[in-house]
């Protein structure tokens, strides 16, 4: 099987939201009327991003997944991906799996792959993605306001415990606690209707992708505010509650959780809480935005908790 084979046999399907897909020198996308248009990248690299012994079907659905989670911190609605392989061999059960866990996915969002490349070499995934939102109205890591709640999807902490726990930098990990972080490490869900739903509600948002101080900055330092977190708000898994202090590094700075932080009006506490059901997600209250800057991480008498780290380093 040679490169055409293996694009033609396991990464060729249908794209009917584009004007011409897969099989050309460039696909041909028509944006719908009154629209943004987004586009963002990311790149995984074995050993850097996931451990060699991945699933490769797990690592389908990654790629993407991390992809559809950039989209979903502006609220766009993902449309179209190109994606690139870097392969050591052709490897037909390898590519197998990893199309299984990428299609199931992007066909579980309405998401079309229109093109991308294959080559050798070590094994490094690149997806593009690209998505809509209505003109003018995307969210944006610059809009968070003095005075703005800070919220934050699902549960943090668990994909560093994996991590971690893989690498012997924690104790192994308990029955239970075990399967959720290697579930939330290996198959994150990407929180599009949330981010739908947000469009007309939030001020800021970002994906939780580096760690929640590090990418929370990002929101204080563009909209020039700062950002208060709460540290015994943070919300984690059930089973890692009765010992929230040993894992307060993992939920505050471990990044790999795919989750949204954004910031809102406290008038629009009620609607926001609404949309939690709406979406299918916990959502959790955790600070506040207020005038000055930088991110602070405050236990519960008001004092500042100093944490080795505020996040994911990618040259460290």
């Amino acid at each position: 099987m040679n490169e055409f084979e293996l694009i033609r046999r396991y990464f060729t399907r249908p794209a009917g939201g584009a004007v011409l897909g897969v099989g050309d020198d460039a696909a041909i996308l028509r944006p719908t009327p009154g629209c943004d248009l987004h586009v963002s990248v990311d790149m995984l690299v074995e050993g850097r991003h996931f451990f060699a012994d991945v699933a490769p079907e797990a690592l389908g659905h990654k790629a993407l997944a991390v992809n559809l989670s950039d989209m979903a911190a502006m609220g766009a609605a993902p449309r179209w991906v190109v994606l690139s392989l870097a392969l050591p061999a052709m490897d037909e059960v390898w590519a197998a799996g990893f199309s299984r866990g990428f299609f199931a996915l992007a066909e579980r969002h309405g998401v079309d792959v229109i093109g991308g490349d294959t080559t050798r070499g070590p094994l490094t995934l690149s997806v593009t993605v690209g998505g809509e939102t209505p003109r003018g109205q995307a969210l944006r890591r610059a809009a968070a306001r003095a005075g703005d709640d800070v919220w934050v999807s699902g549960e943090l902490g668990l994909g560093a415990m994996a991590v971690r726990s893989r690498l012997g930098r924690i104790a192994p990990l308990p029955d239970g606690l075990r399967e959720a972080a290697w579930s939330k490490l290996e198959y994150p869900e990407p929180r599009i209707a949330l981010g739908r739903a947000l469009l007309p509600l939030a001020h800021a948002a970002a994906d939780v992708s580096d760690g929640l101080l590090s990418d929370l900055g990002h929101i204080a330092a563009a909209s020039q505010v700062a950002a208060e977190v709460w540290a015994e708000a943070l919300p984690s898994h059930p089973l890692a509650e009765a010992a929230r202090g040993q894992w307060l590094d993992c939920l505050a700075a471990g990044g790999d959780d795919y989750e949204l932080v954004f910031t809102a009006p406290a008038a629009r506490r009620v609607q926001i809480e609404a949309c939690a059901a709406a979406a299918g997600c916990r959502l959790s209250r955790i600070g506040r935005i207020a005038a000055g800057q930088g991110v602070s991480l405050l236990d519960g008498d008001g004092n500042i908790i100093q944490l080795e780290s505020t996040g994911y380093d990618h040259f460290k």
